[in-house]
């Protein structure tokens, strides 16, 4: 079964998780990644909008239970090419040539929060989930690319605090701090709000390829110099 997939709506690419929680681990990625580039091939989509089927999440995030059992077994490879895995997805939605719209309808926990800030636009139901940062709390730190996107999305005065404390946020908190367009009243609303702004677009891919390489040419640069360092060393949890 499918863990990522996508459908078409009036030139609108619907790209769902559909694995529960939506842990992110070496399946998720490859299926995420699967999705993308069909996404990629359809020059009749104009927008993609990435949610999940999910009642209660949208993603949790890293699936720390499955990097564990890697690194318990000495299976290091495929920890460090799911971590490249992710930032390919990460830098993939940065600079997809369409605009990319995050309907939040659960929880968005850590990498699940990210995935979100990948994303040109953010809308959340505000009637169910959290959307945070738990690192702090298990002591995972950020890849500096992470943090860039992270920053990308979020204003500086929310960004720090959020980062540092692991605070959870509604939407109704990010919608006053500007991380999305609209809480949303319930996930009908939500879906239909998203939709509308996302078929609201009407631009050539060419241009919206070019912009966006141009206003992300530094975190993309950090992403492939600066991430390696640490992901190639396996440098990804702190001792207490």
């Amino acid at each position: 079964m499918a863990v990522v997939q996508w459908r078409k709506e009036n030139g609108v690419a619907i790209v769902e998780m559909c694995n529960g929680p939506n842990k992110m681990n070496q399946i998720f990625a490859e299926g995420m990644n699967h999705c993308l580039d069909e996404v990629l091939e359809d020059t009749d989509i104009r927008a993609m909008v990435l949610t999940s089927t999910d009642e209660k999440n949208f993603s949790q995030g890293i699936d720390v239970e499955w990097i564990g059992g890697k690194l318990h077994t000495q299976e290091n490879q495929d920890v460090i090419s799911f971590m490249y895995g992710m930032n390919n997805i990460f830098k993939r939605l940065l600079l997809f040539p369409v605009p990319v719209i995050a309907a939040i309808n659960g929880h968005a926990f850590g990498n699940g929060a990210i995935l979100s800030c990948a994303c040109d636009f953010r809308f959340m139901r505000k009637d169910r989930g959290f959307f945070c940062f738990p690192e702090v709390d298990v002591s995972i730190p950020f890849l500096p690319g992470m943090i860039g996107f992270v920053r990308k999305a979020i204003p500086e005065d929310q960004f720090n605090r959020m980062l540092l404390s692991g605070q959870r946020m509604t939407a109704l908190d990010l919608e006053t701090a500007n991380v999305i367009v609209k809480a949303c009243d319930d996930q009908e609303n939500l879906m239909a709000q998203a939709l509308d702004y996302a078929a609201s677009f009407a631009k050539k891919r060419g241009i919206f390829k070019e912009l966006k390489k141009r206003i992300h040419r530094e975190l993309v640069r950090i992403i492939d110099e600066e991430d390696p360092e640490y992901i190639d060393a396996l440098d990804l949890f702190v001792a207490d």
